[in-house]
């Protein structure tokens, strides 16, 4: 498409896969067994929580919404990504690369608010034992979940609509395994600092979240390091410690990834940051929570 004497781009190559001739197979067999991994995982984490009233807490129920989340958020970038590893034609159309990008980021931050809902769970567990049953309630549950959905959806869609409205000229190469946010503002025929703009949004976004699991952990240790049995001390550490690991995967990778403002990585290290809570998170999360409902279970 012409504008003036420029021509704009309605499509974008992912420049960073390699074709098939050049080892893309290598890449793409283990990451359909990843992906194949990540789906059965979290189905089955799903499905046995489901079925084992054992299992019907607040903390369980979060776990079964965070798995059924990640089925949805792994299928917005990997599937993508095994495509583009067997095909010769690595491309995508704008409004492919705009929904990609709305859906992961919807997933993502649906998943941090979840995630921060299980930290005011463990918070009120361990803190305030006694009223906890009336205050996690089912009800209660069900609210915070989707006001997480309502957050994570609606939170992306300024964003989304502004990008759409934006023109892109010269290169399309997105240099990036996923369309993201400034790969693909870097396309576009505007002023760069908008991108400074957007890395500014996402900050408050992951820091609030991070404020709060932060704030109830600490209150969370306190009141754990004054237990006076041991056995009370390793049970409510045990309750806390699988979420406390996947807090700490995903804004880690997700911290290096947004919180850079000014700073940049080389290719190499984008990469390596995107695949790290775009395909390692999602691996080892269904391990981790699998491990903490066969060995242990909550009865705060």
């Amino acid at each position: 498409m012409a504008h003036g004497n420029q021509t704009m781009a309605t499509e974008f190559l992912f420049s960073l896969f390699p074709h098939l001739h050049e080892g893309g197979l290598l890449f793409f067999i283990p990451l359909l067994l990843i992906y194949g991994f990540i789906m059965t995982g979290n189905l089955m984490i799903v499905i046995v929580i489901q079925l084992d009233m054992a299992l019907h807490t607040p903390m369980y129920f979060f776990i079964s919404v965070l798995s059924f989340l990640e089925i949805w958020y792994t299928t917005t970038t990997i599937p993508r990504m095994l495509f583009n590893l067997v095909s010769e034609q690595k491309t995508i159309s704008l409004a492919g690369c705009l929904l990609q990008m709305y859906f992961f980021h919807s997933l993502g931050i649906t998943e941090g608010c979840v995630l921060t809902a299980m930290a005011i769970d463990r918070y009120i567990a361990i803190c305030n034992p006694l009223h906890y049953p009336t205050i996690m309630t089912p009800r209660i549950c069900i609210q915070l979940t989707a006001g997480s959905c309502f957050c994570g959806f609606l939170l992306v869609l300024p964003e989304i609509a502004w990008i759409a409205t934006l023109p892109f000229c010269g290169s399309n190469h997105i240099q990036q395994i996923f369309c993201d946010f400034t790969p693909v503002l870097s396309l576009a025929c505007t002023d760069t600092f908008l991108v400074v703009i957007v890395d500014a949004i996402h900050a408050v976004e992951i820091l609030a979240s991070f404020l709060v699991i932060a704030l109830s952990y600490i209150r969370i240790i306190v009141v754990i390091l004054g237990m006076s049995s041991a056995k009370g001390r390793h049970k409510a550490f045990s309750t806390c410690a699988a979420h406390l690991a996947v807090f700490l995967l995903f804004f880690g990778s997700v911290a290096l990834m947004y919180l850079r403002f000014s700073a940049t990585y080389s290719v190499f290290w984008d990469t390596v940051i995107a695949a790290t809570f775009v395909i390692l998170a999602p691996f080892l999360n269904p391990i981790i929570y699998s491990l903490r409902t066969r060995h242990e279970r909550c009865h705060w």
